[in-house]
């Protein structure tokens, strides 16, 4: 059997911290790969993370114990869908928003300085008509919602648009992230509802320490550069203090998913015991990542930054089955 044929991939073409075998290179013309780059379609763990408080939420407003609801307990379709194709659009804007504020930055790390903007292989002008392309898809999918959620989607654009300055100015950039990526966790519920109640705030609170855990490990890769040019980051602040702190973020996250899950009704484990389980088994996969963790390994630090799209597939599948059990055995 002939094995399929990878693409070719000049040097200059690349990124240094993106794979070269991605199906962009091989679906996409030439002169569309630095654009796919700016948006990091080449490295979709981005819009993966993203996308995960969306659907966690997705799935877990079905199931409020809500007075005279009607609801089948399972997540809308139309909805995940909306949520996926946003979640790619509004990664890639943020992304290219990012790299246009930190050329400068990005000049001087040596992972970064191979990105299409410092490269040169796309002007500022390219890139800021890029951004509003991929910001109107984005607008394209919040205005399907209700008008409380359109409101809302809005109202994450300035903590979007303060985040790549962070780093200049506190120690704390990856809070910030949190706050924009974890957005999507009060997204799913006021899509489903219309509103925003305890239940979606407290998992709103869980998913920003579970990003500000990931992205320390993350922030690994590039402390020494950052050092050097005076980019600040938790990875920075924690240093070798890492494992403890991601012990506090994590279990943090773990506790605030669990009290999300007491305010959606659930005040006993039985009609719910797949979403208990799934809080179990990620936090055996989120004790894994911190006795893996090696700072001083950015293979391992990527690695492991990698594996929270799983913790995101534990609490989703988990979410699901809980709907599907309580459906079956409505009197369990």
């Amino acid at each position: 059997m002939l094995e399929p044929r990878q693409p070719t991939v000049d040097p200059a073409d690349r990124v240094a911290d993106a794979p070269s075998d991605n199906f962009v290179y091989r679906v996409l013309p030439r002169a569309a790969w630095p654009y796919a780059q700016l948006a990091r379609w080449d490295r979709p763990i981005g819009w993966q993370l993203l996308l995960w408080p969306c659907l966690w939420s997705a799935a877990l407003a079905p199931q409020w114990a809500a007075p005279s609801a009607v609801h089948t307990g399972l997540p809308d379709l139309w909805h995940l869908v909306l949520f996926l194709v946003g979640a790619v659009a509004m990664r890639g804007a943020g992304c290219t928003y990012n790299d246009l504020v930190d050329q400068d930055i990005d000049m001087q790390v040596a992972r970064t300085r191979s990105r299409p903007l410092p490269s040169g292989r796309v002007t500022s002008r390219q890139a800021k008509l890029f951004l509003v392309a991929q910001a109107l898809v984005g607008l394209f999918v919040l205005v399907q919602f209700n008008t409380f959620a359109i409101g809302l989607g809005i109202a994450s654009l300035g903590v979007v648009a303060v985040y790549p300055f962070l780093k200049r100015v506190t120690d704390w950039p990856q809070l910030g992230l949190g706050f924009a990526f974890s957005w999507g966790a009060l997204m799913g519920w006021a899509a489903y509802w219309g509103t925003l109640g305890l239940a979606p705030i407290l998992l709103y609170g869980g998913a920003v320490l579970w990003t500000i855990g990931y992205d320390t490990i993350y922030a690994h890769q590039d402390r020494e550069d950052d050092a050097l040019v005076g980019v600040r980051s938790t990875a920075r602040l924690f240093g070798e203090r890492t494992k403890p702190a991601l012990t506090l973020l994590y279990g943090g996250a773990l506790a605030l998913f669990a009290l999300s899950y007491l305010a959606t009704g659930w005040t006993s484990p039985g009609p719910a015991w797949p979403a208990y389980a799934g809080l179990a088994v990620g936090a055996a996969q989120m004790g894994w990542q911190i006795r893996q963790l090696r700072i001083d390994d950015p293979d391992e630090c990527l690695k492991l930054f990698r594996s929270n799209s799983l913790f995101g597939w534990i609490l989703f599948l988990s979410l699901v089955f809980s709907s599907l059990w309580r459906l079956s055995f409505p009197g369990a």
